[in-house]
């Protein structure tokens, strides 16, 4: 009889109960020593804002799964993928330094792993995400994570988003993303999560492989980035 690990298991208990196609979206957040204050008190009010707007929208709530990798002194997966249903933000706090690119390795891993379990069980998913949210700069080996996330964007693999808060660099983050890197407003953090909240519950009101424009972050009362 062929047997199943521990993790395959729940993964298939998990999909029967909620069979409904998955947006993925693993925030990379930067909690090294530099977003002390208001920072880093400010990011954990928006991971609760995220939380409750995906659980407003019945139909995201079931779809849109989120994880978490921080890096401060370390890396670390904190949260695993879990349905806006079953996501806990966590109480985010400060410590060491900046190793960015060991943070993005893991994050794409995690998205990979994350569609290898939907394929094995059946599940459809929408492109994932990855968005990264920093006031700093690596101070690890971070070169190669470059070719690494243009050939995923490429290859339509995932989405990579950078933001940087005063204080990031910017260079660095627009070498990395083959997007425009955008600026966040002070600590407009709560409007960047209604904003990615937005943007998933149009995504996830699509079908997978449709393109879903995306409303203008750097416009509008309810803008937050600048470029």
């Amino acid at each position: 009889m062929d047997q199943i690990s521990a993790e395959n298991a729940f993964d298939s208990v998990e999909f029967a109960e909620n069979p409904e196609p998955r947006v993925p979206c693993v925030l990379i957040l930067d909690t090294s020593t530099s977003m002390h204050g208001p920072r880093i008190a400010e990011l954990n009010k928006g991971l609760e804002t995220y939380r409750d707007e995906l659980l407003a929208d019945t139909l995201a709530a079931k779809r849109v799964e989120v994880a978490i990798v921080t890096f401060g002194g370390r890396v670390t997966r904190l949260v695993e993928f879990a349905t806006a249903l079953d996501f806990n933000p966590p109480k985010l706090n400060v410590i060491g330094g900046t190793p960015m690119g060991e943070a993005i390795q893991v994050a794409l891993d995690m998205i990979e792993e994350r569609k290898a379990s939907y394929r094995e069980n059946g599940i459809a998913y929408y492109r994932p995400w990855a968005f990264l949210i920093t006031d700093g700069e690596p101070n690890d080996h971070w070169k190669p994570i470059i070719q690494r996330v243009h050939k995923g964007e490429q290859e339509k693999a995932f989405c990579f988003f950078a933001v940087g808060v005063e204080g990031a660099n910017m260079k660095v983050l627009d070498e990395i993303s083959v997007r425009k890197s955008l600026w966040l407003q002070g600590t407009k953090f709560r409007e960047l999560f209604s904003w990615l909240s937005n943007s998933q519950q149009a995504v996830s009101r699509s079908s997978p492989g449709d393109e879903v424009p995306l409303e203008d972050p750097t416009s509008g009362p309810s803008g937050w980035a600048q470029i």
